[in-house]
């Protein structure tokens, strides 16, 4: 007699491309105690202070964490996304990448900062100094605030079409971007500031679609698809017993 037994089978490409592109997702959030952290760098007087520059540092750490992070999430998922729609796929990482560069370039801006403090240039240097705190400020707007509403309207769209995760996600992100948007014009042309109430709250179907995503390509992984159809396996596969 021959019996069917089942084994686990190793984690396939398709969960572990999933798996990567959840934890990079999650890892973007690790600058959001950087709005504490560059308070030091915002006073007037900072370069000729004598408050630490530890927190500046770490701060700047944080945010080469978040640009290689959202790098990563765009090179993970592009594999998968190319199935659904490959020019968007490519928008995805080309925006992704400038976001990138427009937060290392963000970061550069402030360790100039710290670089000119540690030189004792003196008092002749504010002005400069607050004018790298105000260009920081004027990328960040670029970079982490008009950009990721970009991405939410690219890589919405095809994880909604391709119905890789569950459609709620998508249609927050979706759903978010237009608010994102009109926020980051009402800071354009003076109506608010980018860190009034108004700003946080614009921001949060964004925070909430990218931290949700992350999280449910970690713990769940892609929903079945016909466009992920011939590279998931089903994680169990047969094994031919011939104990008669």
């Amino acid at each position: 007699m021959t019996t069917v037994a089942t084994e686990r089978a190793p984690m396939d490409a398709l969960r572990k491309t999933s798996l990567v592109a959840g934890v990079f997702y999650v890892l973007t959030f690790v600058s959001i105690p950087t709005l504490s952290l560059y308070a030091p760098v915002r006073d007037a007087d900072y370069i000729v202070g004598t408050t630490s520059d530890t927190s500046v540092a770490v701060g700047a750490a944080l945010e080469v964490i978040v640009a290689l992070a959202c790098m990563g999430t765009a090179i993970a998922l592009y594999p998968v996304l190319k199935r659904q729609g490959e020019a968007r796929a490519l928008g995805f990482v080309g925006v992704r990448v400038l976001e990138a560069a427009g937060i290392f370039i963000g970061v550069a801006s402030l360790l100039t900062v710290v670089a000119l403090r540690r030189a004792e240039v003196g008092a002749d240097a504010l002005v400069t100094g607050q004018m790298l705190v105000a260009f920081y400020d004027s990328i960040f707007l670029l970079s982490q605030s008009f950009l990721p509403a970009v991405n939410a309207l690219l890589l919405g769209s095809l994880l909604y079409q391709a119905r890789l995760v569950p459609r709620v996600l998508p249609l927050i992100g979706l759903a978010g971007a237009p608010l994102l948007v009109a926020a980051d014009l009402g800071i354009l042309f003076g109506l608010w500031d980018r860190l009034s109430p108004v700003t946080a709250l614009t921001a949060l179907p964004i925070a909430v679609w990218e931290f949700s995503l992350g999280v449910y390509l970690i713990v769940k992984g892609f929903k079945p698809s016909p466009v992920t159809a011939d590279l998931a396996v089903n994680g169990v596969r047969p094994v031919q017993d011939t104990t008669v």
